[in-house]
């Protein structure tokens, strides 16, 4: 009895002994800073952003000098909102949605403070944002007391669990994570409300009653007049990607819908994989057009799935999508889209395009017809 209870101890002794130095070791040396662990940091990333304002009938003899100078001055303030958020190392998704906010405050496009009205008379805007990094997205749908649908469309993103929300649910819930919320007629614009009603006449449906809170009728804004004889086929959708330092990619949508449309009617812009789309693995898109096309295609995933799994480069593959396979449905409208690898490319099968981009290090382009680069 004594001999085994001597074994027993001894045998427990080894072991003890055993296990200590094992301990120590796995102590004094972290996981993280096993060789294995070490990496070598990769060289920085040049950044790079684009933004449009929308595509469509955009000719020189109705558009007019002014009103080009005009939209190619608001599309560099936007560039250039996105350019100092990379610039200073901030992320591209910070770039795309500074960028947007910009665009969305801007009465010249059809997003914020400039969306159309529904035939109620009503602004019901649309957003989503999607992170290259993870995956990550957020959405939000006829939404029209949140001063910035881009921020609503992180928030849902960031702060809840969800991929998209609507409405009235939506608003209230930027209401509580602090976004600013302002009265619905903080969106109007006498321009837009003026189109609306030639149009209802025009077409012989009923004109809703002057929106509330909305100022006494007045001048309309003469740049925004512009554009009126081809309001139905502009699609004033605004967008962004952005490439930042650390190689990650970002894309964006805003957009105040299709002027006159049936309320609750929701379009390309705050889906994913529609008219946004983003993956370190391929590319970055955010489109513009007829919506209910590009949702059919998934017009911003395929893009992506050319670029990832035929390999093909970016330009070409955004020439596929928008000059062949939505032509072929009869749908119209344009992409912009960068990839991790700093590739950038624009694309549109109508007569113009509001677009701008800058390279790190490079001059900022803006373009808005079909035969400028």
């Amino acid at each position: 009895m004594m001999k085994n209870a001597l074994r027993v101890c001894a045998l427990a002794g080894m072991v003890a002994g055993a296990i200590a130095p094992m301990a120590a070791q796995t102590s004094s040396q972290p996981v993280l800073q096993q060789p294995a662990e070490q990496k070598t940091p990769l060289a920085a990333h040049h950044w790079a952003i684009q933004v449009h304002g929308g595509a469509g009938v955009i000719e020189r003899a109705a558009l007019g000098p002014e009103a080009s100078a005009s939209y190619r001055a608001s599309l560099t303030q936007a560039a250039e909102a996105g350019a100092k958020v990379l610039d200073s190392g901030g992320s591209s998704l910070d770039a795309v949605e500074a960028a947007i906010k910009v665009l969305e405050d801007d009465p010249l496009f059809n997003a914020g403070r400039g969306a159309v009205f529904s035939a109620e008379g009503k602004n019901e805007m649309d957003s989503s944002i999607m992170d290259g990094s993870n995956l990550m997205a957020g959405a939000v749908a006829g939404v029209g007391r949140t001063r910035h649908p881009i921020s609503l469309a992180r928030a849902v993103m960031e702060k809840s669990p969800y991929v998209m929300m609507i409405g009235p649910g939506a608003d209230a819930f930027g209401g509580r994570v602090g976004l600013e919320q302002v009265d619905p007629s903080f969106f109007f614009t006498e321009s837009r409300w003026q189109n609306l009603v030639k149009q209802l006449q025009k077409e012989g449906r009923p004109v809703p009653p002057r929106p509330a809170g909305a100022p006494p009728p007045g001048p309309t804004v003469p740049v925004a007049q512009i554009n009126e004889s081809a309001q139905s086929r502009r699609y004033g959708t605004v967008g962004a990607v952005a490439l930042d330092r650390q190689g990650n990619i970002a894309a964006g949508t805003s957009t105040g819908g299709m002027q006159g449309k049936m309320p609750g009617r929701v379009g390309d812009s705050p889906i994913i994989g529609a008219g946004t789309y983003a993956s370190n693995a391929s590319c970055a898109v955010s489109a513009t057009g007829s919506g209910e096309y590009f949702i059919r295609l998934g017009v911003a995933r395929e893009i992506c799935n050319l670029v990832q799994f035929k390999g093909m480069p970016l330009q070409q593959a955004a020439d596929e999508v928008i000059h062949k396979e939505l032509e072929a449905l009869h749908g119209d409208g344009g992409v912009i889209a960068l990839t991790p690898d700093g590739q950038l490319a624009w694309t549109f099968n109508t007569p113009g395009m509001f677009r701008a981009r800058q390279r790190e290090g490079g001059k900022l382009e803006t373009g808005i017809y079909n035969d400028e680069p």
